[in-house]
């Protein structure tokens, strides 16, 4: 086909190969095959009819355009042609099947198709309807997509035969062809056992990357558990059972040979700082460095004072705003083994900045980190061991599919003494109301965190603005006011945030820069304007800001007055449960799936076949035939192993099959 129109087929299939169009698979289908007879023919409705061409009135461009009139036994209707009239199928006497849109009119402007009435074969009675972009017909792709049908070879059959027998599900051409040439209703089977080769695909590879991990060198970092004693006796509580459950896997990850790769996932208020210390100074124990990788310096502050606290061993910080003597002492301590555990952000990433034997990083919120700063931290040490952190509760699927690569250690419950939060919504037009609830607390000595969504007003969005916001309390409330947001000088946003924290303000205003990193243990009270706006896990995290300290927590959310019903069961679901495990599983099934770690908050990336919602139970049977696999047939080389070679190489997971012929 020409290069205008391969590079627009290209755009909507997501690739210029053959297998991208055949992926490309039909959103819908149009069912042609009900015959009407004229009279009877619902108008606003796709119909087929038999006629017979009675008329044709030729037209003169678009104010005159062509009109034929047709007749069956019931009755007549007009078809009107504005343009490219088919005048060698409807001459007066012709028999013709027409299927199109009729309309108020008892009209048919342009219809669908017209095809000779003893030539049925010719008529798609189940029509495909194929995802479009700019430029890009249906009709464009009928024939690429059957020519790409007719070329699709002979392929081994890779799936489990007991799954095939028990889903009934055809083969993998025969799928293919179901649905973009269906002859028949397409089936629930076709499109399942197409996004099962996917998912298989993929947590095949996933489960070779793990495995190819998992035998990296590394070192047995041991620990004595004498630093460890040290640090809980100073911290004054002992170990939740979930604590030492994920504590228990980390130092067996670290005592192991091979290099260690882990995500520690903590919900909210979980104590997982606690665990990461613990783990850091086994490797301090086993003679090594140790450090702790934080996306931001409020965070990575926060840290500090949580190591300084129980820390048996020296500790510093290193950030971009350590400079001077302060910041050559912490490099040459890092250089030299003098300072062995460290705390910092990108600063820690830079040339200069090396370790004399850094034998375990911590990464915390990882997803604000690229691969590639990842792979540098590791590459500070010889055989670095690697925690990776997020308090962000991950989808159970997500888990599999997104980070399936890691073995996942998960920390449920609260530690001991933090306080349960009670949620309400309320209406924006109750805002009132909620001002002089915040005056009672404020009255009684609380302190309040204010949210908003935006920073500044602007005349494109009627939402909250922190500033506009920030003056309208001052007013009412006066110094006890602050603001802090992302736009400020840094200073000034670590003054404004210190001066809440000492009590010097009680009511801040702020956006969600406090998401992170911010620890108030008196702030009691939360306010978010329009949390209809905000993902639930960025809700979650800022509702963590409270309830950290002697006083229960109260989160007031207020929304918009009108809200659709998919955003109500979202805040909902806040409302009725602080388990941030459940609020990511549900609210990856009310919104379809997401990079909930990111700035995404619909849709599951990177799936063509699959649907990590409707096809999750398929998504669990992969990973356990993924892992059987890796088991009975590691080099895939059984009949079955070289059909999953194929699989591997169509949905381009070349990755792991590379590793595959390297070993």
């Amino acid at each position: 086909m020409g290069e205008t129109l391969a590079a627009l087929i290209a755009h909507a299939a997501g690739g210029r190969r053959v297998i991208d169009l055949l992926f490309h698979l039909p959103e819908s289908w149009i069912d042609r095959r009900r015959r009407t007879p004229i009279a009877q023919a619902p108008a606003g409705q796709i119909v087929t009819i038999e006629a017979e061409v009675a008329a044709v009135v030729p037209g003169r461009g678009a104010r005159r355009p062509t009109r034929v009139e047709v007749r069956d036994a019931s009755g007549a209707l007009e078809l009107v042609f504005f343009h490219r009239f088919p005048a060698e199928r409807l001459q007066p006497g012709a028999k013709v099947l027409i299927s199109g849109r009729l309309d108020e009119r008892r009209q048919m402007v342009h219809p669908d198709h017209i095809v000779p009435a003893h030539r049925e074969e010719a008529m798609p009675w189940i029509e495909p309807v194929w995802p479009l972009t700019a430029g890009l017909l249906s009709w464009h792709l009928r024939r690429p997509v059957a020519a790409a049908l007719q070329r699709i070879p002979e392929l081994p059959e890779w799936h489990d035969p007991a799954l095939l027998r028990r889903e009934r599900w055809p083969g993998f051409a025969e799928a293919l062809r179901m649905l973009h040439a269906p002859q028949s209703p397409p089936l629930a089977a076709a499109r399942r056992r197409l996004a099962a080769d996917e998912l298989l695909a993929k947590e095949l590879a996933i489960a070779f990357a793990r495995n190819r991990i998992r035998l990296r060198p590394g070192r047995a970092l041991a620990g004595t558990g004498r630093l460890q004693a040290e640090a809980l006796a100073s911290f004054g509580f002992p170990l939740t059972g979930p604590q030492q459950q994920v504590l228990a896997e980390i130092a067996a990850d670290l005592a192991a040979p091979h290099q260690m790769l882990r995500l520690l996932q903590g919900d909210v208020g979980s104590g997982k700082t606690l665990v990461a210390v613990l783990a850091m100074l086994q490797a301090v124990e086993a003679g090594t460095q140790a450090a702790l990788l934080a996306p931001t310096e409020i965070l990575a502050r926060q840290h500090l004072r949580t190591l300084a606290a129980i820390c048996p061993v020296p500790c510093a910080l290193l950030t971009g705003s350590v400079t001077g003597k302060a910041r050559a002492e912490v490099v040459e301590g890092l250089a030299d083994g003098s300072l062995p555990v460290v705390v910092g952000t990108h600063a820690l990433l830079q040339e200069a900045v090396s370790f004399r034997d850094l034998g375990f990083a911590v990464i915390d919120e990882q997803h604000r980190f690229g691969v590639e700063q990842r792979l540098r931290m590791r590459d500070k040490g010889e055989g670095t061991d690697v925690l990776v952190m997020t308090a962000t509760p991950i989808p159970r699927t997500l888990l599999l599919t997104h980070w399936g690569e890691m073995p996942v250690s998960r920390l449920t419950g609260k530690p001991a003494g933090r306080q349960a939060v009670r949620t309400t919504l309320h209406a924006l037009s109750s805002l009132g109301h909620v001002v002089e609830a915040v005056a009672r607390a404020l009255d009684a000595g609380a302190r309040v965190f204010w949210v908003c969504p935006l920073v500044a007003e602007s005349e494109e969005s009627d939402l909250a603005a922190a500033e506009a916001r920030f003056a309208e309390l001052r007013g009412r409330f006066g110094a006890l006011v602050g603001l802090a947001h992302g736009q400020q000088d840094s200073a000034v946003r670590e003054a404004a945030l210190a001066a809440f924290a000492a009590g010097n303000t009680r009511l801040l205003v702020a956006t969600t820069v406090i998401e992170v990193g911010v620890d108030v243990p008196e702030a009691s009270v939360m306010v978010i304007e329009h949390a209809e706006r905000f993902g639930l896990a960025p809700l979650h995290q800022l509702r963590g800001r409270i309830g950290r300290g002697r006083e229960a927590g109260f989160c007031l959310l207020l929304h918009a007055d009108t809200l659709t019903e998919v955003a109500r069961r979202r805040l909902r679901l806040l409302r009725d449960t602080e388990d941030g495990f459940r609020i990511a599983d549900e609210d990856f099934r009310i919104r379809g799936g997401g990079d909930l770690l990111g700035t995404r908050q619909a849709g599951a990336p990177g799936w063509r076949l699959a649907d990590l919602v409707d096809d999750e139970d398929l998504l669990h049977v992969a990973n356990r035939d993924a892992e059987r696999v890796l088991l009975t047939d590691p080099k895939l080389e059984t009949p079955r192993g070289q059909a999953l070679r194929v699989l591997l190489t169509l949905f381009e997971q070349r990755e792991a099959f590379l590793t595959l012929r390297a070993g």
